[in-house]
């Protein structure tokens, strides 16, 4: 008898950098409650415009700093009794009617870059400090391209199994109606963190017909580029950030822009396109177990190679 709970195998969640907001979103002063890795959190932005990121409850009588807690200047303060806490520290810098600080009187803080229009955080089930950095994404604000569009949804599946459908030719056929996989490659960075698989198809497009390559870039668990080359001086960039909430709850995030010469010929087109295709992709992800060992067969390799490669991020 099949049962999910029987079929099914929990994963942890694996190290990394996720993304916990839009930089828009956090403007100066902003102080937000947020859950992520199953931990509550607060997210702010001090008075020079950085964003931070602390465990949410504070060590004195355990408010949430994220309900009612207030950004003074580089640090947060406590919205019960006006302890205040280091953005970058978590080191309680003062308590407005007691001259001596306790030394425990610290709040976790959590290591934080923004890049790409989003801010993260990084993520290790031992509390190790980050080992890679993020990459850069130069058509981001480059100004022959179109100010990035961008969404996101919830998807009650793990971190893993959305970032797997990368490495899955064949479900592009079934799932999205494609013809055929596309012939295709993947590469590996020297440190093993970074993946590239390249696919290559001939296009008609309203410019002309040309050899294209859709390349498709992973770094770690969860974050991706997608970029359209071949087209002379024309480009096209998907960024997803899928960052874990619960272990079979995720929040995935998309930032996409193209050059401009393209935005009125399929730009929009793209993205309605890609809307349709996570859509698809739903109906598998909300009902699909994880198979700790799955029957793979010989055209299955890049799912294998995923396999192996994957493993790094646990502990």
């Amino acid at each position: 008898m099949a049962r999910r709970e029987d079929e099914h195998v929990e994963l942890e969640i694996p190290s990394g950098w996720y993304a916990v907001c839009w930089s828009k979103d956090l403007i100066d002063g902003a102080v937000e409650p947020i859950h992520y890795f199953g931990e509550d959190l607060v997210v702010f932005r001090t008075r020079s415009g950085q964003a931070r990121v602390l465990d949410a409850y504070c060590p004195h009588l355990g408010a949430h700093l994220g309900h009612g807690g207030r950004v003074v200047g580089e640090s947060i303060r406590c919205p019960f009794h006006g302890w205040r806490y280091d953005g970058n520290t978590g080191v309680c810098q003062e308590i407005p009617y007691c001259d001596q600080i306790p030394k425990k009187a610290i709040v976790r803080p959590w290591e934080v870059r923004e890049k790409n229009g989003l801010v993260f955080v990084w993520y290790h089930p031992k509390g190790k400090p980050s080992y890679w950095e993020l990459p850069d994404l130069e058509e981001v604000n480059h100004p022959d391209w179109t100010e990035p569009r961008t969404f996101e949804l919830e998807v009650p599946t793990h971190v893993q199994d959305m970032h797997e459908n990368n490495n899955d030719p064949v479900h592009f056929q079934f799932v999205h109606g494609m013809m055929e996989p596309l012939p295709s490659e993947i590469s590996y960075s020297d440190d093993g963190r970074v993946y590239t698989i390249v696919s290559y198809s001939e296009r008609e497009t309203p410019l002309g017909t040309f050899k294209t390559k859709l390349v498709r870039d992973s770094f770690g668990v969860g974050m991706s580029t997608v970029r359209s080359e071949g087209i002379p001086d024309a480009g096209l960039l998907l960024f997803s950030s899928t960052s874990p909430i619960e272990p079979q709850r995720t929040v995935s995030r998309w930032l996409l822009t193209v050059t401009k010469n393209l935005v009125d010929i399929i730009g929009e087109e793209f993205q309605v396109q890609l809307m349709e295709g996570v859509q698809e992709d739903m109906k598998i992800w909300k009902n699909k177990v994880h198979r700790a060992k799955p029957l793979l067969c010989k055209e299955d390799r890049f799912l294998g190679e995923y396999r192996q490669w994957v493993k790094q991020f646990y502990v």
